[in-house]
């Protein structure tokens, strides 16, 4: 289901039209309530910043006679530090931005000199000298912390039982910043719970499977089909921001008089993200650009994100089934626990999970989220899909939204007195089930529901859940072998994995084996 490109020069002059139109930021209009480029960083967006510009459709709560019994929850890391390779990149920006400064010099000093912004003159990348990457901060630690506070206050009663691991289950990828993620999040849900120092603190279990065969969380791993469309698609993908970045690297130029490439522009851009994600810093490299070119390079941010992780192909969120049967079959289980009478305390209230951009997308895409239109139609019929509108026409598809960091998706599983009837319940009637979605903690509308954010159970399976259950993991993600040669085989498929494992870990490997993992 590959998606179709918007047409190059119709985009280039869309950009064109929108971007010379435009006037550089002022510092007031940073600091105003009309902009604010922390808002516009794709997936390097801060979850509080993200929570405060959620604009997802809601649909009104539930019945109060509807009581929850079960919660999976699948969420993104907090905020991390850049990656070893994306710390390298600065540090070779620091060159670059020196030997341009050194270039203009020979200009001359009334024409080009004070035209350069003076944060740029001596700068030095905060990370500089820093061997080791890509960790949870501080502001991470705090976003899943207070989420985890957030969540034992909203479904109160179902995190009142004395924590046992079966009971509130948290599982984590075995990335050291998805982990420690799962840790800040216990020690908010279980703060008070022990007597381990003034908070009273006390232990809990983290679950992780090894990162080969961890195909519930790490699916994107084990899955050969999708790694070969991700290489495949990505030069398609960069051919397709090429014009914003060509447009927008004339720009700077024009404006500086340095001479920018278009990997100088990217690397800027980059820089303003963890600036104003990580720093809060809006007034250095998130200044070079105008309102118009950030509206431009944060859509092709989202363009990679829909094309590489989203709805860009179904082997992106098709891959995510074994996760979306681990969820369906923890309700189902609760189900079975509430039907059989059994005590509280004897069955799971809780799966709590904790992994990546890669994750979290594609489970929203599982589920139906951020759709235009009829697209929901679509998927089902396995028809290809539009690109997201280029600006400034509005979209669903953003990255700020869909996965910022410790973004996530909350299943709520209900138990309701009765069958629901224009939002009014028969008491006659046996229980019944109800799933409620929240996305970054808020109800959205599910297409595959009558855009409904409370869903019978069973209308939920047969909507939502079962037509993508036609379709078995082993059979999407495994390409078919060329040879019969089962060693070469198994040496390959190891090779491919260590291959992925060191590029994770900021080794060097070749540039088509290289892929960004969030």
């Amino acid at each position: 289901m590959a998606a179709p490109r918007t047409p190059l020069p119709l985009v280039l002059l869309v950009v064109s039209a929108t971007l010379l139109a435009a006037a550089p930021l002022s510092p007031a209009a940073e600091t105003g309530g009309a902009f604010d480029v922390r808002r516009h960083l794709s997936t390097v967006t801060r979850y509080d910043v993200a929570r405060g510009s959620n604009s997802v459709a809601s649909a009104p709560s539930m019945s109060d006679e509807c009581r929850v019994i079960h919660l999976n929850l699948v969420a993104r890391h907090g905020t991390r530090a850049p990656t070893k390779k994306r710390i390298k990149e600065l540090d070779r920006l620091a060159i670059r931005l020196k030997a341009l400064i050194d270039e203009a010099k020979q200009g001359p000093e009334s024409d080009s000199m004070k035209k350069i912004p003076s944060w740029m003159k001596g700068w030095e990348s905060p990370w500089k000298g820093r061997v080791k990457g890509g960790e949870l901060v501080s502001e991470g630690e705090e976003e899943l912390y207070n989420l985890a506070t957030r969540v034992k206050e909203r479904f109160q009663g179902l995190f009142d039982e004395e924590y046992h691991p079966d009971v509130y289950s948290i599982r984590a990828t075995q990335v050291p910043r998805a982990s420690a993620s799962a840790v800040a999040f216990g020690l908010g849900l279980l703060s008070g719970k022990g007597r381990l120092g003034p908070v009273k603190n006390r232990a809990f279990s983290v679950l992780s499977e090894s990162r080969a065969s961890d195909i519930c969380l790490r699916f994107f791993d084990s899955c050969e089909t999708y790694k070969d469309y991700r290489k495949r698609k990505e030069p398609d993908v960069e051919k397709q921001k090429e014009p914003i970045l060509e447009h927008v690297t004339s720009a700077l130029v024009n404006r500086y008089h340095l001479n920018f490439t278009q990997k100088d522009v990217s690397s800027l851009w980059f820089l303003c993200k963890q600036e104003a994600s990580l720093m809060n810093i809006t007034n250095q490299a998130c200044q070079l650009f105008n309102e118009a070119e950030v509206y431009f390079l944060e859509w092709t941010d989202d363009l990679e994100g829909f094309v590489l992780k989203g709805y860009g192909e179904s082997i992106n969120y098709r891959m995510g089934l074994p996760l979306l049967k681990d969820v369906v079959q923890s309700m189902e289980e609760a189900i079975i626990a509430k039907e059989e009478n059994h005590p509280d305390g004897t069955y799971e209230k809780a799966r709590l999970r904790f992994a990546h951009a890669e994750t979290v997308v594609p489970f929203s895409c599982l589920l139906g989220l951020f759709l235009e239109g009829s697209d929901f139609a679509k998927i089902q019929r396995e028809e290809s899909l539009d690109i997201p509108p280029v600006p400034p026409q509005g979209r669903n598809w953003k990255g700020s939204v869909v996965a910022p960091f410790a973004g996530n998706n909350m299943l709520a599983l209900y138990q309701c007195p009765g069958k629901t009837d224009g939002g009014k319940i028969s008491r006659d009637q046996k229980s019944s089930y109800f799933v409620q979605v929240l996305h970054n903690e808020a109800p959205v509308s599910m297409p595959g529901c009558g855009n409904k954010d409370f869903c019978p159970f069973e209308e939920f399976k047969e909507k939502i859940v079962e037509p993508h259950l036609k379709h078995d993991y082993d059979a999407l993600c495994k390409m078919r072998p060329v040879a019969r040669e089962e060693p070469s085989s198994f040496s390959s498929r190891m090779s491919n994995f260590f291959l992925g494992l060191f590029s994770q870990k900021g080794y060097h490997v070749s540039a088509q084996d290289v892929k960004s993992e969030l």
